[in-house]
């Protein structure tokens, strides 16, 4: 007698292939900038990842943050070189090309 433990009526379950929903493959040898839990941020030639979004940037510079204000960047950088990212630390990932920075709408405007 075969057990058939939680599985309902005994048909077998499909197993559907998991799907990132960030299409990274398209930013693939292209400039990109990303930000990870923590607050750094780095760019870098993307040049490889894997589903759990584990990166890896050739040529990658880390912008470095303010001391006396952690949430803000200043124009120092240091290069790291080539680097493996953790996917699970990784919030943002965007194009360089095509980014600029804008006001903050929601700061009380002196």
């Amino acid at each position: 007698m075969s057990e058939n433990k939680g599985k309902g009526d005994g048909a077998p379950q499909e197993q559907k292939k998991k799907q990132s929903i960030l299409d990274v493959q398209k930013f693939l040898d292209k400039q990109i900038r990303v930000k990870f839990s923590g607050g750094r941020e780095c760019s870098g030639v993307l040049k490889g990842f894997d589903p759990l979004l584990n990166i890896v940037l050739d040529n990658c510079i880390e912008y470095l943050r303010d001391p006396d204000d952690p949430y803000k960047l200043t124009e120092d950088t240091r290069g790291l070189g080539l680097v493996v990212c953790r996917g699970t630390a990784v919030v943002l990932i965007c194009p360089v090309d095509g980014m600029e920075a804008i006001a903050n709408p929601f700061v009380q405007q002196d």
